[in-house]
């Protein structure tokens, strides 16, 4: 068993809102290991966000801890990639600039940054578009180069929340498909967060389903079925269905306990 690339130790975090603490994660424990595709799903409002932020360091936990590499995160871990909803593009910079971007902040060479941001662009299917800024590209476009520079700069540990999650249905399952294979090529660790739970299971390794707020472990569930994965026809499949049946039975149990809450 490899050693963990991500280890989280009992990691609980509150906010303070109006003089009052609201919970938001609790005892969240659990091991990644690289080269994983690890996703988390559970009711709106259930920590999936704010457990992405404690592992890049944007947040620290209340209580217990995020291991990198066995070591405690302090601040923000520039090893750790992290794509949004929201593309985040900078909108005074072309496409190529952006996707630069990580690369010109580590002092890479011109020729080598312009190099493995040409190769990118292609590999997301861009190709042509290097000139073209923000506002002249369409949604997925846009999300395709935020992944694309995000990959620029090598990181082990990507972290995205609900990336596809503004797009149509068949620019939604073109990008994951694209993921899967950039994934592949590149073994590189992914966190996921998505409310579509044939998403989830469609891309993973293993999912994790949260409670209603505050977010604690109820089940994690491996995902034994075989890669490369199709994953225009996978979900007609009869494995797929033994994998997501008992998924979606949970989730929507939470799903409807958090509605009581509210």
């Amino acid at each position: 068993m490899a050693e963990p690339v991500l280890s989280y130790r009992g990691v609980t975090r509150t906010f303070q809102s109006r003089g009052q603490s609201v919970p938001a994660l609790n005892d969240f424990t659990v091991d990644v290991v690289p080269g994983e595709f690890l996703t988390v799903v559970g009711p709106s409002g259930c920590g999936k966000s704010t457990l992405l932020n404690l592992t890049v360091g944007l947040l620290q936990p209340t209580r217990g801890e995020v291991l990198y590499k066995g070591t405690a995160t302090q601040g923000i871990n520039t090893n750790i990639g992290y794509v949004t909803q929201e593309d985040n593009l900078y909108p005074w910079r072309t496409l190529q600039a952006n996707v630069e971007f990580g690369m010109e902040v580590r002092g890479t060479s011109k020729g080598q940054r312009q190099a493995v941001a040409g190769q990118l662009i292609g590999r997301v299917g861009l190709t042509g578009f290097e000139d073209r800024y923000r506002h002249e590209l369409s949604g997925g476009m846009r999300q395709r180069g935020h992944i694309a520079r995000t990959l620029a700069y090598e990181p082990d540990v990507i972290l995205m929340d609900e990336p596809f999650g503004p797009l149509d249905v068949q620019t939604r399952l073109q990008s994951q498909e694209l993921l899967l294979e950039l994934w592949a090529e590149r073994d590189t660790t992914i966190v996921f967060i998505t409310h579509d739970l044939t998403e989830a299971v469609s891309l993973s390794d293993r999912v994790i389903v949260l409670s209603k707020r505050p977010g604690t472990i109820k089940e994690i569930f491996d995902v034994p079925l075989s890669r490369p994965r199709d994953i225009f026809s996978l979900p007609t499949s009869d494995d797929f269905r033994e994998v997501y049946d008992p998924l979606w039975d949970l989730l929507q149990a939470e799903m409807r306990e958090s509605k009581k809450a509210v």
